[in-house]
């Protein structure tokens, strides 16, 4: 990262700021996110099926000047993303068989998801619903009711993951419905909310959300999002801090992503810095093939090494999971260099 000096757009989020100004006021051109860190316009491609999001708060990490930069390598559309080479897919995971209703997977044992929204924080180009159809989700109470029906049918199912696109682009108020109904399952004992908001938007952290996850009489934990040391900043910890302060775990799980973490030292500092800030590294994934991402894609052979390398350095719940999710399968496949085995999602 550059030095305070070098950063742009350093308007750190004032208390009491809405985030949802935050996330309104996000970059949405290619052409003018280069410009913005002071690279050439022409470094854009057409975004394609993925339009472009890049909140300023995000875009104030990137180093002006750096075509290289990890985080805008994240965010950036390259020209790569229109080769689609054998093996790629627009439903890699073929979640568009495991939905019913559409916006509720039943994938594993135990365990629902439910897509709760199309909209992010951030669009992440190697992203494995980039091609999801965001108007097969619930986004209204009847909708919603309907998810609510077929859950409560099911009596074997402990766990409720929201996930999305991103659960925490819907306000407070319509989350803690939310909750509260899901709550009312008396067979549901989990929530789990899988979000990248606390990085790349922070200020939606808010009070009422804490409030509403230390409330809910089911087990809240919080998945994030991280991928290179340099997404966190003070506003990031303070965010991160806030959940941990009510009690609520904080996981992270990360996508192996060429020339942005495929380096051991990269992936050994963030880390070791998610553990000094209480959130316990989960998972490391094996980059999903979806159509428009293959040039983010790293051999799992050197994905192995370089997991080896961190047990070496790394105290053993410093050191995530790595993994790959195969299609059909009842869970995660463990990647080792000695063997495969599986590891409950």
């Amino acid at each position: 990262m550059a030095s305070t000096d070098d950063q742009i757009d350093r308007d750190v989020v004032p208390p009491g700021r809405d985030w949802r100004a935050d996330w309104a006021g996000a970059i949405r051109d290619g052409a003018e996110l280069c410009e913005r860190v002071r690279l050439p316009r022409s470094l854009a491609a057409e975004p394609g099926g993925l339009s472009v999001r890049v909140p300023r708060h995000y875009l104030s990490r990137i180093t002006p000047g750096d075509a290289h930069d990890p985080l805008l390598l994240q965010v950036l559309p390259r020209k790569e993303e229109g080769e689609t080479p054998l093996g790629f897919s627009s439903d890699p995971l073929s979640e568009a068989a495991a939905g019913s209703p559409p916006s509720l997977l039943w994938k594993y044992s135990g365990r629902s998801l439910i897509v709760a929204t199309g909209r992010c924080g951030v669009h992440c180009r190697f992203c494995f619903r980039r091609h999801f159809p965001s108007t097969a989700l619930p986004p209204d109470l009847a909708a919603f009711e309907a998810v609510l029906r077929r859950i409560a049918r099911e009596k074997s199912i402990h766990e409720v993951i929201l996930s999305g696109g991103d659960p925490l682009t819907l306000g407070d108020d319509q989350l803690a419905d939310w909750v509260k109904r899901l709550a009312g399952l008396a067979h549901l004992r989990r929530l789990r909310i899988h979000t990248r908001m606390p990085i790349v938007i922070p200020s939606r952290v808010t009070p009422g959300l804490v409030d509403l996850l230390h409330a809910t009489r089911l087990v809240p934990i919080v998945v994030v999002h991280v991928n290179h040391p340099a997404e966190i900043d003070r506003e990031v910890e303070l965010a991160l801090a806030r959940l941990v302060d009510a009690g609520v775990p904080v996981l992270n799980q990360s996508v192996l992503l060429r020339d942005v973490n495929d380096d051991v030292d990269v992936l050994a500092e963030l880390y070791e810095r998610l553990v000094d800030l209480r959130v316990m590294p989960y998972y490391l994934h094996q980059l999903d093939r979806v159509a428009g991402a293959a040039h983010f894609e790293v051999a799992e052979e050197e994905g192995c090494r370089l997991v080896e390398s961190l047990r070496a350095r790394l105290p053993g719940y410093a050191v995530p999971r790595y993994v790959r999710e195969v299609p059909g399968a009842s869970s995660k496949v463990w990647l080792t260099h000695r063997h495969e085995d599986t590891e409950p999602r």
